[in-house]
């Protein structure tokens, strides 16, 4: 396990955890046990590190963290939850298992980072990746080929970034044999329990999901990037001409088979114009790569401020949809955007 120091700032309340396993593992590294090299960086997300270090600390691995220095590292958390790494890219022995966290960073093909993995994969028994982490991961070639999934929001950049990975959005894990990526946050501890159980024996891995009272469905139907909003671009990210503050209200809800998302923004731009660019933007959004089969998109005014959808999915089902402005009576700046998809057959 980890020990974590607390100190009280001005601003609040901070740890500083130091992910230097317990002091009888800490000196060297259990020649006994399997290994596990975690990798750190600022920025990392917590819970794509502390989920797969808690599951494969309690699984009795020898559990320990890498990074480029043994500088302390600022967590997705900020200056809440900084970490001291055990070891660098230098001095790091080789593990079994090596896991790569995703957050706000993703290695790039020429860097220390990319390296480091690549050099510690060859001897290693198995890699993961978990959420944006499979950026860094692709960047080493060891995906081409290979099937493979990231975090929900990233999976249409994924597979445009990627053309030799085989992308697959409606898997919560995808293990290749050695290697095994996972899609967003939680999905870490689904993998690193997967993992478990192949690297101890099947039933290992459910024994370490009750230890920590984690309701774990290997089979289970909810994974993220199958929800049925993979079909609906982020407006701002798409539009452009919106920024995040003009957002003054949302929406969300759906599933699988279908969902609908409203938006309401303030903006100065005029309902009608607000509509053209989104019809050209969410239109072109996936002109190359996107979550529906090459060619099959079409669509067809339904009114001045509306358009119907209709499109094939990469497995050969069917969608309809509807793009609409809904000005907001009495409110000559704010309108409602309103994305609705649903599976026809």
């Amino acid at each position: 396990m980890f020990s974590i120091r607390s100190t009280a700032l001005a601003a609040g309340l901070a740890l500083a955890v130091n992910v230097s396993l317990a002091p009888s593992v800490c000196a060297h590294a259990d020649p006994g046990k399997t290994k596990v090299a975690i990798l750190i960086f600022d920025s990392v997300e917590v819970i794509d590190y502390s989920g797969p270090l808690e599951v494969l600390s309690d699984a009795n691995f020898d559990v320990f963290t890498v990074a480029a220095t043994k500088d302390p590292v600022t967590t997705s958390a900020g200056d809440a939850v900084k970490l001291i790494p055990k070891y660098t890219f230098n001095d790091a022995p080789q593990a079994d298992l090596i896991v790569i966290p995703g957050g706000g960073f993703e290695a790039a093909k020429d860097s220390a980072t990319v390296a480091w993995i690549k050099r510690a994969s060859e001897q290693a028994t198995h890699v993961m990746s978990v959420c944006n982490g499979a950026f860094s991961l692709a960047n080493t070639g060891l995906l081409d080929g290979l099937k493979a999934t990231t975090t929900a929001g990233n999976i249409n950049r994924f597979r445009q970034t990627f053309p030799r990975i085989k992308v697959a959005p409606e898997e919560r894990v995808v293990d290749n044999g050695k290697i095994l990526a996972t899609a967003g946050l939680s999905a870490g501890i689904d993998g690193a329990l997967h993992m478990v159980d192949v690297m101890k024996g099947e039933g290992a891995g459910q024994s370490v999901a009750n230890l920590i009272e984690y309701d774990w469905r290997p089979n289970g139907s909810y994974v993220r990037g199958a929800m049925a909003d993979r079909f609906i671009p982020s407006v701002i990210r798409t539009l452009g001409t919106l920024k995040a503050g003009d957002a003054v209200d949302w929406n969300f809800q759906g599933g699988k088979n279908k969902w609908e998302t409203t938006v309401w923004y303030t903006t100065k731009l005029s309902p009608s114009d607000l509509f053209a660019q989104l019809k050209t933007a969410y239109t072109n959004a996936y002109a190359l790569v996107g979550p529906w089969a090459p060619n099959s998109f079409r669509a067809e005014a339904a009114g001045a401020l509306s358009t119907n959808l209709s499109f094939d999915d990469r497995e050969g089902h069917h969608w309809k949809g509807v793009l609409a402005v809904e000005p907001t009576p009495g409110d000559g700046q704010q309108v409602a955007v309103r994305f609705a998809v649903n599976r026809a057959g």
